[in-house]
């Protein structure tokens, strides 16, 4: 996907307007000094081995402890899935992009970027908004949480949540790949965006961004709005306990996964709806870092460290690989 120098197609049918077609974009990065760059790959290297090594501990403890085989745990499963994903499409590149003050990516490697980008930030927004249906219906009805929350159901809405994810990112990338790039073939950005693409694009971007619109509300604000009135029925159903005991339990169920949403409709909504300018881009891109690469951090160390059931049965796990690796040495 990166390459060491500038390549340029000339298409014979571009050649009669004196137009020539990229087949490459430089990606500018964070424009930093050497210094700072190198301590900057050093920072997003223990983020990227932490957010690495917190979700697939999530994973496992999932997977192996049966007192986490329950929907609020496997849906947070497929979250740490998702968590993997966006960094690993973005980090590796943004390490070369580093180190080398800048970098190329082929137009064909910046769209499968945004491609995967695009798709674990969609299955993200609707797994957020299932997990908040999980949760209304674990505080508003328990009677009923059992019965419709089945463990076939819970995995028949993540295969949804993971289908139109990807579906609806891949007519994007449809899209977006007829489009002709040519002139200036610079990304001011540290990866391959949707607002850079159509920016670098010297045709019609009539049909990319028609889709986008229509797609925003059945992908972005039908999730939102679902997540807010699940959120207030559950405000409502928590103020109407009586004791003080039961408000904290019940809140302290849904309060990581509320923490959660915050974040990553706040710094997705600054990034996309708020205006831009020159003077605003470096602080959307520190945006755009939070949500690529330091929320895939953050999202483990919330649900762990304000969660007993996963403390222990991280505890239990360590107990037995403790026991595993003394009966090791004893036995020899």
């Amino acid at each position: 996907m990166l390459g060491e120098a500038p390549v340029v197609l000339h298409w014979p049918q571009q050649q009669e307007n004196n137009l020539s077609v990229n087949s490459e974009f430089f990606l500018l990065g964070f424009k930093n000094r050497q210094s700072s760059s190198i301590f900057l790959f050093c920072l997003l290297l223990v983020i990227y081995c932490g957010t690495i090594c917190g979700n697939l501990l999530i994973i496992t403890l999932v997977s192996t402890s049966k007192n986490l085989h329950t929907p609020m745990y496997f849906f947070l499963s497929q979250l740490s899935i998702s968590d993997i994903l966006l960094p690993t499409d973005i980090v590796p590149n943004m390490f070369y992009i580093l180190l080398n003050n800048g970098g190329f990516i082929t137009v064909n490697g910046c769209i499968i970027q945004f491609y995967f980008f695009c798709a674990s930030e969609g299955f993200e927004c609707f797994l957020l908004t299932v997990m908040s249906y999980d949760r209304y219906v674990a505080i508003c009805n328990p009677l009923r949480y059992t019965s419709v929350m089945t463990s076939d159901r819970c995995v028949i809405l993540a295969i949804i949540c993971w289908l139109l994810a990807f579906s609806i990112t891949l007519m994007y990338c449809i899209a977006i790949s007829v489009l002709t790039f040519c002139g200036t073939n610079i990304i001011d950005h540290f990866f391959c965006d949707l607002v850079p693409l159509l920016e670098n694009a010297c045709s019609s971007t009539y049909t990319v961004e028609f889709e986008v619109f229509i797609m925003c509300f059945p992908g972005l604000f039908i999730p939102l709005t679902i997540i807010i009135i699940s959120y207030i029925n559950i405000i409502v159903t928590i103020l109407r306990l009586q004791s003080i005991i039961s408000r904290q339990k019940a809140f302290s169920t849904c309060s990581s996964h509320l923490i959660v949403v915050s974040i990553f409709y706040f710094t997705l909504l600054s990034v996309y709806l708020f205006p831009k300018g020159e003077e605003t881009l470096n602080f959307s891109k520190l945006l755009s870092l939070l949500y690529t690469v330091v929320t895939p951090l953050i999202n483990p160390i919330i649900y762990s460290l304000r969660n007993k059931d996963i403390k222990k049965s991280l505890q239990e796990m360590i107990n037995k690989c403790a026991k595993l690796s003394n009966n090791v040495i004893f036995s020899r």
